[in-house]
């Protein structure tokens, strides 16, 4: 048992709004989250999108045939890593716009490849992060800065290659090609490797996505506050409908105003085990993880995932707590038997307000799946 801040409006846990706490498993605090039926209905269908897409990356992962595709025979072999409950053939066949079955009597087996509007998304897609490298770079650079050691483990950043617009070959087409930024090193166990940023960074080099945020704020004709009165705040969105009570309200005021390093200023020495100091230390934590999903193609990323970055980010507490604890900025989904999050602010009515043309590809290959969705 673990020690769970519980009292909240709404069930909504808030960091600094209770004195009161009780003793409840983890699966209870998640469970007694407020749901938000956008995000809820998103990825209702995404938990399927999911497995689309990592049948997708296998299909591709066959160049050398034309048109890449794969036997059924060992998709089927995958069924249970992919959670494919009835089978391959029954998933493929529930979204005929994306998937193609077909038997090759040469080699006596079915085989599976993309539609041809769903092959040209993909194409459309390498297209699209090809031609934003500066930019991804600039994303992959911003990650190893975050990290105390400015360095990150290689198999973490696989985990989010896709969230982040990152090409299938970064190791040649992102890292090798810039030696000037990046070096990889062997690490401390066998067969791993460790992604180094050996470039040099003078400092307010970067500036951290909430900034960009209280500067347009404060630039509002219809603004009413100083810029230094939201100079350690955070956008708060919350989902129709939810009523803050004016404790609540009062607590989540004194949480903006509290000072706290960027996600791109060094922690020079640990906190004080104060209550000051604590309360310090997590709202960069929170800082770093607003940032990282900024960094994102989507704004959204699996709890998981990005827990394999907690320590080198040099976050003592449990990220997917700091998700639960300020409902405010974050969403999270238990669809699909994984935790996800979703940067509120970036999202209006399921959809990003400012779309990138890796994301507006990417909801292309989407709209498939729901019509095939649709007719199942």
């Amino acid at each position: 048992m673990r020690t769970y801040i519980i009292k909240s409006l709404f069930k909504h846990p808030f960091t600094f709004s209770i004195t009161i706490r009780s003793q409840t498993t983890s699966a209870q605090y998640v469970a007694s989250r407020a749901r938000d039926a956008t995000f809820e209905k998103l990825m209702d269908k995404y938990k399927n999108f999911v497995k689309v897409i990592a049948i997708q990356d296998l299909i591709l992962s066959n160049p050398n045939k034309t048109p890449p595709c794969i036997s059924l025979d060992f998709l089927s072999k995958l069924s249970q890593k992919l959670h494919l409950n009835r089978g391959a053939p029954s998933f493929l066949r529930k979204y005929p716009h994306i998937f193609h079955i077909f038997y090759d009597p040469a080699k006596s087996q079915a085989f599976c490849r993309l539609t041809d509007t769903a092959l040209e998304i993909s194409r459309k897609e390498e297209e699209a992060v090809n031609a934003s490298l500066p930019l991804v770079v600039d994303r992959l650079v911003r990650l190893l800065f975050m990290s105390t050691s400015k360095s990150l483990p290689l198999r973490a950043v696989f985990k989010v290659w896709r969230e982040l617009g990152l090409p299938d070959d970064f190791e040649d087409s992102v890292i090798v090609k810039n030696p000037n930024l990046f070096r990889l090193c062997d690490g401390n166990e066998p067969r791993t490797h460790v992604l180094k940023l050996v470039g040099e960074f003078p400092d307010n080099h970067f500036t951290a996505a909430v900034e960009n945020w209280r500067v347009t704020e404060c630039c509002r004709e219809d603004c009413s506050v100083d810029r230094m009165d939201i100079r350690y705040s955070f956008k708060h969105v919350y989902p129709p409908g939810m009523r803050l009570s004016k404790t609540f309200r009062a607590k989540v005021k004194e949480w903006q105003s509290l000072p706290y390093l960027g996600p791109y200023e060094d922690l020079m020495e640990k906190k004080k085990k104060t209550k000051a100091g604590l309360k310090g230390l997590e709202k960069r934590a929170v800082a770093i993880v607003h940032e990282f999903l900024s960094l994102t193609v989507e704004k959204m990323v699996e709890v998981e995932k990005i827990s394999h970055f907690r320590n080198c980010f040099g976050i003592d507490m449990n990220i997917r707590d700091l998700f639960l604890d300020h409902p405010g900025m974050f969403y999270l989904s238990t669809k699909g038997k994984r935790h996800t999050v979703f940067l509120r602010e970036a999202y209006e009515r399921g959809r990003l307000i400012d779309p990138n043309p890796v994301y507006d590809v990417r909801r292309k290959l989407l709209i498939l799946f729901f019509w095939g969705a649709m007719i199942c």
